[in-house]
């Protein structure tokens, strides 16, 4: 009988991470909100994870920051309720060594969505055409609406990246 070894149930784990926090972020991008039922499951994967690479209480110290910091941040009216479950429901998931580096890839990442917002803004002309059809015209239609009236950012996208990019980069202290 074979059994599984530990580095394939963690790589298996950061690919359902990577799935979960990429569905939390369409999610976002289409209906500005993100399902708690993502953030929980999100959640729990980085609890396991970080269980079996032994960092578990470092990670949930370094969580337990994150969240209260985007709390406060939520506070102030600059961050969504769901970017703040989302951020600290990542944290878990990541070694303590790397927090500090997933926190400024989201906060570079958020930048250049920022960024791009803007830009888009101030080049969207304000006709409309008719009423699109397909799934993804709908998609973009809506979003020029979003973006022509100062509407928030898809921050869970920003999320995401950093995400990923701690999780492709490898960095793991």
């Amino acid at each position: 009988m074979h059994i599984i070894g530990t580095s394939t149930v963690s790589f298996v784990l950061q690919i359902c991470c990577a799935g979960i926090i990429l569905a939390a972020s369409l999610h976002d991008i289409v209906a500005r909100t993100i399902p708690n039922g993502l953030a929980v499951t999100l959640a729990v994967s980085g609890i396991v994870a970080s269980a079996m690479q032994g960092h578990f209480s470092g990670s949930l110290l370094a969580a337990a920051g994150v969240f209260f910091a985007a709390a406060l941040i939520w506070r102030r009216g600059w961050m969504g309720g769901g970017d703040v479950k989302l951020l600290g429901a990542s944290t878990l998931g990541i070694a303590p060594g790397a927090v500090l580096t997933f926190i400024a890839a989201v906060a570079l990442a958020g930048g250049v969505l920022a960024v791009c917002y803007l830009t888009a803004r101030s080049l969207m002309s304000t006709s409309w055409r008719q009423r699109p059809t397909g799934l993804l015209a709908r998609a973009v239609r809506v979003e020029r609406w979003r973006i022509s009236r100062g509407g928030p950012l898809p921050y869970a996208c920003a999320v995401a990246a950093g995400v990923l990019f701690v999780d492709l980069s490898g960095v793991v202290l």
